[in-house]
C-alpha cells in the first residue's frame, strides 16, 4: 500500500533576537532546524551567541538595541519567506508544535483555512520546573505569522504583532526556559522594568505611579497570582513567581517617579540658566 503524499506547507523563516544568550541557544536552534531559514538578529552580545549562531548556520546581523518591538520589527522584515515564526532565545519549539505548524501552514496553502497568523501557547519553565498552574501556561502569543500582513509594533517592552487579518490558534507549546538562576532573573528584570518605566513616562496621559499605587500594588498583585491564578499549585516556584511577579510593578513605577523627578530637577536647572 503507498504512502499518502504528506502536503506541503510554504517555507518558514525563524527570528529571533540575541543578546549574550548563550545559556540554551544550542537547544532552541535544534529545535528549529525544520524551518528553511535561521535570522538572528544580535545587539552586541560578548559571550558564545554568534559563534553558536554561525554554527547552525543562522543569518547573523547586528542592530543595537532600541526596544524589543523595533528590533523584532527589524528581525521579521529581514526574513526571506512571508511566513515567519519568532521565537526568542530562550524558547524552545516542542516536536508536537513543529507537527501542527507545519500541518496548519499546509491547510492555508491548500486554500482550506484563511489565516493570516497563528497565536503559539507558551509555557514558563520557572526554576527549573514546567509551571503548569497559573497565567503562564499555554499562554497564547502571535508568534506565527505572515509578514504581508503585519509586523510588531514599537513598544519597548510587552511588544505586540500589528496585523491585519484572521488569526488562528495552534494547540502545542513552545517551552520558556527563561531564567537560568535567580541572579539571571534579576539581571532581566532591571532591564525590563527600566524599559517600562520609560514606556511610560513617553506617554503623555496617566500613569503617574503615585505612592498609592507603588503601596497597594505589591500585596494585591501578589495575590492576585499566588491565590486567584493558583500558582500555590506549583509549589516553591509558584510562590516565588508569585513574588517577583508583585515586585514588578512596584519598582517599575517606582522608576518612573525617579525619572519624572530627574526630568523636572532638569527642567527647573534649564529655567534657572534661561
Amino acid at each position: 500500500m503507498s504512502e499518502l503524499p504528506v502536503p506541503s506547507s510554504p517555507p518558514v523563516s525563524a527570528v529571533m533576537i540575541t543578546f549574550n544568550s548563550a545559556r540554551i541557544l544550542p537547544d532552541v536552534l535544534r529545535a528549529l532546524t525544520w524551518c528553511d531559514e535561521i535570522v538572528v538578529v544580535d545587539s552586541g552580545s560578548s559571550d558564545q551567541t554568534l559563534s553558536i549562531a554561525r554554527q547552525f548556520g543562522c543569518r547573523v546581523l547586528h542592530r543595537d538595541f532600541d526596544g524589543f518591538g523595533l528590533q523584532k520589527g527589524f528581525a521579521v522584515s529581514q526574513a526571506r519567506n512571508s511566513w515567519v515564526l519568532v521565537v526568542d532565545a530562550d524558547e524552545i519549539v516542542t516536536d508536537e508544535l513543529r507537527a501542527e505548524i507545519q500541518l496548519r501552514l499546509s491547510e492555508v496553502e491548500a486554500g482550506k483555512i484563511n489565516f493570516r497568523g497563528f497565536e503559539v501557547p507558551i509555557s514558563l519553565v520557572f526554576l527549573g520546573q514546567l509551571m503548569r498552574y497559573g497565567g503562564e501556561y499555554k499562554m497564547p502569543h502571535l508568534r506565527l505569522f505572515d509578514k504581508r500582513f503585519g509586523n510588531y509594533n514599537t513598544a519597548r517592552v510587552h511588544e505586540d504583532v500589528v496585523l491585519n487579518g484572521s488569526v488562528g490558534k495552534l494547540t502545542h507549546h513552545m517551552l520558556h526556559d527563561s531564567y537560568g538562576s535567580l541572579h539571571e532573573y534579576f539581571e532581566k528584570f532591571n532591564r525590563y522594568t527600566t524599559a517600562g518605566a520609560r514606556d511610560l513616562q513617553s506617554q503623555e496621559q496617566g500613569h503617574r505611579g503615585s505612592v498609592g499605587q507603588i503601596v497597594f500594588r505589591l500585596p494585591i498583585t501578589f495575590l492576585k497570582e499566588y491565590v486567584i491564578k493558583r500558582n500555590f499549585l506549583n509549589g516553591y516556584p509558584g510562590f516565588i513567581w508569585s513574588l517577583f511577579s508583585a515586585m514588578y510593578p512596584v519598582v517599575k513605577y517606582a522608576k518612573l517617579r525617579e525619572l519624572r523627578s530627574k526630568r523636572r530637577a532638569e527642567l527647573a536647572g534649564q529655567d534657572l540658566q534661561s
